[in-house]
């Protein structure tokens, strides 16, 4: 993809990869929208304390016989702490999202709609439900408020936006997650990562 220019410091800046709709400005701190071939100013990037972390923005993650490189660092605060999430694209450039809560690790993909679970009423902590005969409990129920972006992104985010997350256990390990933000809602699907069998090739 050709390089673009920012529309607020003239920066020119490059998306990771075709896919991306959101880039951050290396020179500034704005958040620009992908728009027919143009940018758009979106908002303030925020800030990302250096904190310590598995991998940073460029990094190759070996998971498994997975391959992911890092294209995006998100930071969302949950009041007592922080939590950070990782957008990545595999070796067949299909995105996934790494998410690192103290110290444990969740890889996730986005689900369709058509795949999202079927459930009657709300969902609250305790919660059953089954999904693709694996039974799931509703563990987390929780609000985190984006607080930094840095890289691309598949999707918009806002710095200073709050979501609603729920994270529900499988019976074999899959993690099931919804993230609610005004009227839209996106569900994930993934599964915890042992940390120490994660090797990090550094950009």
């Amino acid at each position: 993809m050709s390089e673009l220019n920012c529309p607020n410091c003239g920066n020119r800046v490059a998306p990771a990869i075709k896919s991306a709709k959101m880039i951050t400005c290396d020179a500034c701190t704005t958040t620009l929208l992908l728009e027919d071939a143009g940018l758009r100013l979106a908002g303030d990037q925020g800030v990302l304390h250096e904190v310590p972390l598995i991998c940073q923005l460029g990094d190759e993650l070996k998971i498994g016989k997975g391959r992911y490189q890092i294209l995006g660092h998100a930071r969302f605060s949950y009041g007592r702490g922080t939590w950070d999430e990782f957008w990545a694209i595999d070796s067949s450039g299909e995105p996934v999202w790494i998410s690192v809560d103290e110290g444990d690790l969740i890889l996730q993909r986005v689900l369709p709609p058509k795949g999202w679970p079927e459930y009657r009423g709300t969902l609250r902590l305790g919660r059953n439900l089954r999904y693709k005969a694996e039974g799931f409990r509703v563990d987390e129920d929780g609000t985190g408020t984006c607080v930094g972006l840095k890289g691309s992104f598949g999707h918009p985010l806002t710095v200073g936006e709050t979501y609603r997350f729920l994270n529900l256990q499988g019976e074999s390990g899959t993690v099931l997650s919804a993230e609610i933000a005004g009227q839209e809602t996106e569900w994930f699907i993934g599964q915890w990562i042992d940390p120490f069998e994660v090797e990090v090739k550094t950009a």
